[in-house]
């Protein structure tokens, strides 16, 4: 089933895996037992990362039709255009659309740390991806964006115009990267709406559960972590099991809060842990029944 006709008919719960690092089949299997967990939280889908540099390309597609066709939950599977050719991307659009899958989040993709190489020869955005693949084929297309903005954007308003690019270029929902602060959504939730960007824009959580994963994400996207989580996680750095329920909480609190403010569904990027996943929708099983039922 295509999401975004789900999305027209009810708020989706989501989850986000990533193929394991390693390749080999006992991490493989590692997965597929976590995806066979999340099934009791049914799901509206579960979206599928794409290996940096194109890494892991074979495990995506994998991983995508194990969901599709073995779990019964829909896949959205990523698909990278900076590392990929035309052919690289046709093979996998093909290779998706043998195993049923009807969902792809186009993404352009960050260079690799110390990649000499050039990153992007084909597409050097994801709206150039987006507008190949809707050329070609058939696929419900989605597309990332950042509530605090690209980091290579000069300023928010030229990230909203690429966001409203990609819209225009076939994507049908968004999926925002991870914030901890939910006013930069909904200020982005105002400005997108300003300038004609009218599909679903589906809020990216990820709870912080390690210090190690705090300076990661920090790293990685930017995010800016609220000065009174901060000074919760500097008050209990060296209390593991206590720093693990800090994150949990707040994550809990981000989603009740975007909830009662009628956000299009709830993206939870769980690190593949079934554990996160079930310790936050433990804590929101009431209104989730309410809300996305």
């Amino acid at each position: 089933m295509k999401i975004s006709n789900i999305l027209k008919n009810k708020k989706t719960l989501s989850f986000e895996v990533f193929p394991p690092k390693k390749d080999n089949e006992s991490d493989l299997n590692k997965l597929f037992d976590t995806i066979i967990k999340l099934k009791e939280f049914n799901p509206d889908f579960i979206s599928v990362t794409y290996g940096a540099g194109g890494n892991n390309t074979k495990n995506t597609v994998e991983i995508a039709s194990f969901l599709k066709n073995v779990a019964n939950i829909e896949p959205l599977a990523h698909l990278t255009g900076g590392p990929s050719s035309y052919e690289d991307v046709d093979n996998i659009c093909k290779s998706l659309h043998d195993k049923n899958i009807e969902n792809i989040l186009v993404l352009r993709g960050d260079k690799p740390i110390n990649m000499d190489i050039p990153y992007c020869k084909y597409f050097n955005h994801a709206t150039e991806l987006a507008k190949y693949i809707k050329k070609n084929n058939d696929f419900t297309l989605a597309g990332a964006c950042y509530p605090e903005g690209h980091p290579e954007s000069v300023s928010l308003y030229q990230d909203l115009l690429y966001m409203k690019l990609k819209q225009d270029e076939g994507c049908e929902f968004y999926i925002t990267q991870v914030f901890y602060d939910n006013e930069y959504y909904y200020r982005l939730i105002r400005e997108a709406r300003k300038i004609g960007i009218t599909v679903p824009i589906l809020p990216g959580i990820m709870p912080l559960t390690t210090l190690s994963q705090v300076e990661r994400t920090m790293k990685l996207t930017g995010a800016a972590i609220p000065l009174s989580l901060r000074l919760m996680l500097e008050r209990y750095k060296d209390d593991k099991d206590t720093i693990r329920e800090i994150g949990i909480n707040y994550a809990v609190s981000q989603i009740l809060d975007l909830l009662a403010n009628d956000v299009d569904g709830i993206h939870i990027y769980i690190m593949n842990k079934y554990e996160n996943a079930k310790e936050i929708i433990d804590r929101i099983g009431n209104i989730i029944k309410k809300e996305m039922r």
